[in-house]
């Protein structure tokens, strides 16, 4: 394993130099970039045994066909299962939409017309033109709303989907009517960064964690997990893009104060990821937002704590309010 990890790290190294140079990018402290890398992989690499039986009530969420909009910005993958208001979700790094566990779209997809879809260069989305960055893929999520005519949808974002999430209700505010940030980062240049890497899950969660996987290998061609366990250009620019993000040089990133859409924060107070230190300087940068954490659970507590997330979301997305 250790061997793994030191020829993942010297890959993403190498990669992040040659893009450096290829694209002019501005030099940034390489264990950052490294290390947003690393955490994304390092969750892959843990991925291993035997999985076990299927989660019920989710055939219609794996079932739904992967289609593609032809958007102003490209083609972009997505599926769409449930029926009511509109409901985006925002992956995070590197993963594909097969990442989001079906015993949580299907939950929310009860009362809601739920959209997934492939973020930049990933699954069958086209990749933006280089260098990407958030606001980029704000925009293109935009022009995905645009091509399926969602009018103003409640957006959901997750981690780096968490960061373009923010990023689409400053840019494009009259698409966004409700937003719910899991486990993301301010944009600003104050937030936190992770001492390390580690797993979505807390050591002592293996059973969700267990469960979780064999939820999302319900998924057609699941025998590719949705994260890719080394390290693509695809991957290694998003985590420039992030970094870019966390130092405040995204514009849209300082102008999070003037988000005026109803706002919910959650996360894990044991995510490794994303120190919770910057949950709480979200919920003071966005103006009356909304601040909930799970004890006990980690970066991926919407996967772990997915029954009581889902009513939580749904009560925060329908006026609401619950304990």
């Amino acid at each position: 394993m250790v061997g793994i990890r030191r020829d993942i790290w010297l890959t993403a190294t190498n990669m992040t130099a040659r893009m450096r140079a290829a694209d002019g990018w501005r030099a940034l402290p390489r264990e950052i970039v490294l290390g947003l890398v690393a955490a994304s992989v390092s969750f892959a690499l843990s991925a291993c045994g035997s999985a076990p039986a299927k989660a019920p009530g989710t055939a219609s969420v794996v079932s739904a066909p992967v289609r593609i909009a032809h958007t102003r910005l490209g083609a972009v993958g997505y599926r769409v299962v449930g029926s009511g208001p509109p409901l985006v979700l925002i992956m995070g790094h590197g993963w594909t939409m097969e990442g989001w566990d079906p015993r949580l779209v299907h939950a929310l997809a009860l009362h809601n017309r739920v959209v997934m879809f492939d973020n930049s260069g990933v699954g069958l989305t086209q990749a933006l033109p280089p260098p990407p960055s958030i606001d980029a893929m704000a925009d293109q999520t935009s022009a995905l709303i645009d091509t399926l005519g969602l009018g103003r949808p409640d957006v959901l974002g997750w981690s780096m989907g968490g960061m373009i999430a923010q990023a689409l209700a400053v840019l494009h505010p009259a698409q966004v009517r409700r937003l719910v940030l899991c486990a993301t980062f301010p944009g600003t240049g104050a937030g936190v960064l992770p001492s390390g890497h580690g797993s979505i899950f807390p050591a002592n969660q293996a059973k969700a964690y267990d469960a979780f996987r064999a939820a999302i290998s319900e998924y057609p061609g699941s025998a590719s997990p949705p994260w890719s366990a080394v390290p693509t250009a695809t991957t290694v620019a998003q985590s420039v893009a992030e970094t870019y993000w966390s130092d405040g040089i995204d514009p849209a990133g300082p102008k999070t104060t003037r988000i005026s859409v109803p706002t919910l924060i959650t996360d894990g107070t044991e995510d490794q990821l994303d120190p919770v230190s910057n949950d709480y300087i979200l919920a003071r940068l966005i103006p009356r937002a909304r601040l909930v954490l799970y004890p006990d659970a980690g970066h991926g507590f919407l996967f772990q704590e997915g029954t009581r997330f889902a009513s939580l979301a749904e009560s925060f997305l329908t006026g609401h309010p619950s304990s």
